[in-house]
């Protein structure tokens, strides 16, 4: 009972699970009987019903609040939402209501093939209607990966290329369209006034004098 509890609050909370073939068919029932319960719930006249049905279903799943802090104190801090309270929520909010029109057959069990080491045939149960959620979930999670680089890396690259390039624009706008174009990272070569002859020639030139 522990292992059934344990499997049907993971298949609630996350609506897929892969475990054994022969646990998956164990759990099927197990698990279809709880989500019955919640359209009974739903479907209850009285809230007494709702409340009966309620208490019934916590059975299938593990027990809420056992790290629970002792009342009787000054602020004491809320206890923590267990799996089994979550998964206990989510069955009568939301997993009722979407199997209110169905008769039965809550789940579906897909052979996955055997698992390497001891050969145990494995498959995948999942709740009807996951399959769109979950490509919902995959896309948005890809579009956030898409934006992230390793270590920042990317971002810092892409920074210093923003930078050359702006600080290259405003060079370009002041150029002289009658001055020549010089290769990037070389200074331009300045023109030297006045006579071309050096030092040396000079000194002979005035000595001649």
């Amino acid at each position: 009972m522990a292992l059934l509890r344990n499997l049907c609050t993971s298949l609630i909370t996350h609506e897929r699970l892969i475990t054994t073939v022969s646990k998956a068919k164990e759990l099927r029932p197990f698990a279809e009987r709880a989500i019955t319960l919640g359209k009974r719930a739903l479907a209850a006249d009285a809230p007494e019903g709702a409340l009966h049905n309620r208490r019934l279903a916590a059975a299938y799943f593990f027990g809420g609040n056992t790290n629970r802090v002792p009342d009787g104190g000054y602020k004491r801090p809320h206890a923590p939402r267990t799996a089994g309270v979550a998964a206990l929520d989510k069955l009568f909010d939301e997993l009722a209501s979407r199997f209110a029109e169905r008769p039965g057959g809550y789940t579906r069990i897909l052979k996955l093939g055997a698992r390497k080491g001891d050969g145990a045939e494995m498959a995948l149960i999942e709740l009807l209607g996951s399959e769109t959620k979950e490509v919902h979930e995959d896309e948005k999670k890809e579009e956030k990966k898409k934006g992230r680089r390793f270590f920042g890396r990317g971002r810092k690259k892409e920074a210093s290329e923003a930078k050359t390039a702006a600080d290259e624009k405003p060079a370009k706008k002041t150029a002289k369209p009658g001055a020549a174009a010089t290769p990037a990272g070389k200074p331009a070569k300045k023109k030297s006034g006045g006579s071309s002859a050096t030092p040396k020639t000079r000194g002979k030139k005035d000595a001649g004098e």
